[in-house]
């Protein structure tokens, strides 16, 4: 263990981060009535460039109208290479309630583009005098992003989560995949006949999980393309949630119930963590670092695994 130590990640449930465009307000109440732990109100991909201003507009007003009860709300702004962005976030600061908890950013690349919102942010906070702090999470979706995932993980206080967008991201590395998410046709190997599929985004989601684990941030998954395919989507969670994701969006309503399933701890697995932490608490009275438990050893580190899902599960209201 490093003499610094990693810092907590925030302590929020995330297993499930619904979409919807801003541009269609007759959704909000929908999403706010969803299992979703998260709610992500889109400027950017889903809404057309004529809709902007009335998209933004509409997200201002629900977060003043709409109920969204225990929801985390998040509104995706626009990539800081286009024209919008700079507004959405004077106006989303200035006119929206105190009920709005994040701005998610898209397309980023390094730890200058997070500064530059935070600049932003920071001065229309102190002009409209509003104590609540927005939080931010960013996608990386870039060869850049990847490049400097450690350094944007780092790059504010204000950062709590950051995901992987799939699609943006495959094509900035010239991957020939037009798949979202998941594993992919032409990526295969085969061994005395038998073909396998190997994860084409396990090196992506390794490295997001290792920057966010290394400062203190959410590290969840991005979108799943095909939403009618129920199991691949489960698939591709239960491989993320392995390597140490938290939760996973949902661009379909369908999706949330998927993706509360998989991060959401089994009550089978909550027991067995709570034996490993029982039979190690005995071990330690008894002057042992390690004991056997089930006919396998367990030591601190098993200790610290099984707090991990214990933890998962109290956020999640399961524990």
């Amino acid at each position: 263990m490093s003499f610094r130590k990693q810092p907590p990640a925030p302590a929020r449930p995330n297993r499930c981060q619904l979409f919807g465009p801003g541009s269609r307000p007759e959704l909000f109440e929908k999403m706010a009535a969803s299992a979703a732990d998260v709610i992500n109100l889109d400027l950017e991909d889903s809404v057309a460039p004529g809709d902007k201003d009335k998209a933004r507009a509409n997200i201002i007003a629900a977060t003043h109208d709409v109920d969204w009860g225990n929801k985390y709300l998040s509104v995706r702004i626009n990539g800081l290479d286009t024209p919008y962005w700079y507004r959405d976030v004077i106006e989303l600061l200035e006119g929206a309630s105190d009920r709005l908890d994040q701005i998610m950013i898209p397309m980023v690349g390094c730890a200058a583009d997070i500064y530059a919102v935070d600049a932003l942010v920071t001065a229309v906070e102190r002009a409209k005098g509003r104590d609540k702090k927005i939080t931010f999470e960013v996608i990386i979706e870039t060869a850049a992003g990847i490049a400097h995932v450690e350094e944007i993980a780092a790059a504010s206080p204000r950062m709590q989560g950051m995901s992987l967008g799939y699609a943006d991201f495959a094509a900035s590395m010239g991957m020939a995949t037009t798949g979202i998410g998941g594993t992919q046709e032409n990526y295969y190997m085969t061994h005395n006949g038998q073909t396998d599929y190997p994860d084409p985004w396990h090196y992506a989601v390794s490295a997001i999980v290792a920057a966010c684990r290394t400062h203190g941030v959410l590290p969840v998954d991005g979108p799943f393309g095909d939403f009618s395919d129920d199991d691949a989507y489960l698939a591709h969670s239960h491989r993320v949630a392995t390597l140490g994701m938290v939760g996973k969006w949902a661009i379909h309503p369908k999706q949330v119930a998927l993706a509360n399933q998989v991060f959401t701890p089994t009550p089978e697995a909550v027991a067995n963590a709570r034996e490993i932490l029982a039979a190690m608490e005995e071990a330690q009275k008894n002057g042992l670092g390690a004991t056997t438990y089930k006919g396998k050893l367990i030591d601190i580190a098993s200790m610290k695994q099984a707090e991990v899902i214990v933890r998962m599960a109290e956020l999640a209201g399961a524990g």
